[in-house]
């Protein structure tokens, strides 16, 4: 078991400036996307993620590849399908596995707030930062990445046993 140790008030105030910093810049990027392409940042995750692949995809395998449930994807996929971005389709001998493409309207769409997004990415968070500044974060953004998706796989193993 690992010891729990209290915070000292810097690192609070550090953890406190990090995640208004977080909060700040994920609102401006959001409100990008709303204003310069007409999507949110579901929308734009669910585009991204199927022009990427270039190809269709199950539903099954977004879900996990947006880290999203299932329910949530589905209903998403039914506001995005009324606004002409996906199409569902069923493929399989039988028919009856559910996949999902864009439509041109959801191509056109994602390649645009791609582009939109990468410059917003930039104006508000990679430009402000020296290269030493980025190599850090970098550096331990994969660490992190490494040690808590470690400790989902555990978690997701221990509840398979």
């Amino acid at each position: 078991m690992t010891e729990t140790r209290s915070l000292e008030p810097d690192e609070w105030e550090f953890w406190d400036t990090w995640m208004r910093a977080q909060r700040l810049l994920t609102r401006e990027l959001e409100r990008g996307l709303q204003r310069e392409c007409d999507i949110s940042k579901p929308e734009f995750s669910v585009l991204v993620t199927l022009w990427r692949a270039a190809r269709e995809m199950r539903v099954g395998e977004l879900s996990e590849s947006l880290d999203w449930d299932k329910s949530r994807v589905s209903h998403q996929l039914t506001r995005m399908e009324k606004r002409g971005f996906v199409k569902r389709t069923q493929y399989g001998a039988d028919g009856r596995r559910a996949g999902i493409g864009l439509t041109v309207e959801g191509r056109r769409a994602a390649q645009n707030a791609v582009l939109v997004h990468g410059g917003n990415i930039r104006r508000h968070f990679l430009d402000s930062l020296t290269p030493e500044q980025a190599s850090v974060i970098r550096a331990w953004s994969k660490q992190a990445v490494d040690h808590l998706g470690s400790h989902r796989s555990e978690a997701a193993s221990d509840g398979a046993s």
